[in-house]
């Protein structure tokens, strides 16, 4: 079974698809450190050398990948890797998905503080960061919610979110 964790950046996909993994002994795969690893380049290095188009490309090409091949894996998806191409469609028929939901207001908290490492709102400033949000979340919402289950993550532990996925999922 492929597990893929979907959401905005900053819902937590990174932190809790590591404590799932060890949790149901998965292995982990982050599909944006596959890419960088393969490309030996930073997803901000792909954006600012290549762009956004050539960076959706390597990342289908990774996930088609992955999705044929792995099994027992907890895969944890780039906030945007649902929008483009038929790349929901082919996470939701290759693996079980879960949409990691996010408030504005967690959002806007969590990336105000990692905007260095996140090349979409770098250069927005931190009082314009939750209508950026919103606006951004608000086109991303249709793919979203098309996975399979969805788990809230604001006021919550790591913790209790990997219980939650874990009875949904019934491992």
């Amino acid at each position: 079974m492929i597990i893929s964790l979907i959401g905005y950046m900053g819902c937590g996909k990174s932190h809790v698809s590591k404590i799932l993994s060890e949790k149901i002994n998965f292995r982990l795969i982050d599909l944006d450190k596959e890419i960088s690893r393969r490309n030996k380049l930073t997803i901000p290095e792909i954006f600012e050398k290549k762009g956004e188009i050539y960076f959706r490309k390597l990342e289908r090409e990774a996930l088609e990948e992955i999705l044929a091949t792995e099994e027992n894996v907890v895969l944890s998806l780039g906030g945007g890797t649902p929008v483009y191409y038929n790349n929901m469609e082919i996470i939701n028929h290759n693996s079980r998905s879960i949409f990691l939901r996010a408030s504005v207001a967690t959002l806007s908290e969590r990336l105000s503080k990692q905007k260095e490492k996140r090349p979409l709102i770098a250069n927005i400033p931190d009082e314009d960061l939750p209508e950026f949000i919103a606006k951004h979340l608000f086109e991303r919402n249709t793919f979203y919610s098309k996975a399979q289950f969805s788990v809230i993550t604001d006021s919550r532990t790591p913790e209790e979110i990997v219980d939650e996925i874990t009875e949904k999922l019934y491992l």
